[in-house]
């Protein structure tokens, strides 16, 4: 039976037990599908992510796994091991090179701890919802989404793993939602995309650009406390829009979580060849995980 050193690390926030957490095994060598899937089931994270070397051509690979299926990207795994390794030293500062299921990416450490994660050119494409569908399935109040649907469409957004970009007017109507997990997974295979993300401009710092919530339960998490993936996207849909009249911020911050209790905060940088996304990350747990051998059916023990 194999020992592996696994971590929770909690990304997007500078203090333990806030952010997003997320799993990581900094030695997944050699590991199965069917191991990795295990691991992260047991840590319980949204989603975990899995570090090997890279093959030459990029400095590391890394696999993410949720609870029930293997993701393609995840940005707050990638900002979750970049920070934890960073922070003890096994790696140092300035830019590695990470291939993903999506394809090779750029990851970038400041002497803060600050993590930058440079994902693809975002895609873009507004679409036609039925808002009255989608406020039953968000359990928000279909007049809080029409009241800015003039100027900020509905649309689906990606850097690497798509969202349904959804505005809405007040936060007090974005505090509001209860969604039903069934009816925003069907909505999501309909535009085929990871999950819903709502958002609005009123938000609680005002240093902050603006206030998300993620809802992703395709794959096994009814809201995601702060998003990397769905943060690009919706910078890069900001930009597609001219939600800025053309006078585009150098930089975003999201917040979101906070109505989870897992307040966070995402930095957001969309230029010309792509989106950087930026964050901390702190380790909340250090430890080890007893993996069985493939032809066991033991349960893992942590």
């Amino acid at each position: 039976m194999e020992h592996r050193r696994a971590l929770l690390v909690d990304a997007f926030a500078g203090e333990p037990l806030a952010g997003n957490a997320a799993g990581v095994v900094p030695d997944a060598e050699g590991l199965s599908d069917d191991q990795m899937a295990a691991v992260a089931a047991e840590l319980g994270a949204s989603e975990t992510a899995f570090l090997t070397a890279g093959d030459g051509a990029a400095d590391d690979r890394l696999r993410y796994f949720s609870p029930t299926t293997e993701v393609d990207l995840c940005g707050h795994a990638t900002i979750a091991t970049y920070g934890a390794r960073f922070a003890e030293g096994a790696i140092d500062g300035g830019e590695r090179t990470l291939r993903t299921n999506v394809g090779d990416l750029t990851v970038a450490v400041d002497d803060d701890g600050t993590v930058w994660m440079r994902q693809q050119a975002p895609s873009v494409e507004v679409v036609d919802v039925d808002l009255g569908r989608t406020g039953d399935a968000l359990g928000i109040d279909p007049a809080a989404m029409r009241d800015v649907g003039a100027d900020l469409p509905v649309a689906v957004a990606s850097t690497g793993l798509p969202f349904l970009v959804v505005p809405v007017n007040f936060l007090e109507r974005l505090g509001q939602a209860d969604p039903d997990d069934e009816a925003v997974e069907r909505l999501s295979e309909e535009f085929d995309v990871a999950g819903v993300y709502a958002f609005t401009f009123d938000a609680l710092d005002g240093e902050s650009t603006l206030h998300g919530r993620a809802f992703v339960p395709s794959l096994g998490v009814s809201e995601d406390p702060v998003t990397g993936t769905a943060s690009g996207a919706v910078g890069g849909y900001l930009r597609h829009v001219d939600a800025f009249d053309g006078d585009d911020p150098d930089e975003l911050r999201f917040e979101q979580g906070h109505f989870v209790d897992r307040p966070g905060h995402v930095r957001v940088r969309v230029e010309a060849d792509g989106v950087r996304v930026g964050g901390l990350a702190t380790v909340a747990l250090d430890g080890e995980v007893r993996i069985p051998d493939d032809e066991d059916d033991a349960i893992i023990e942590a």
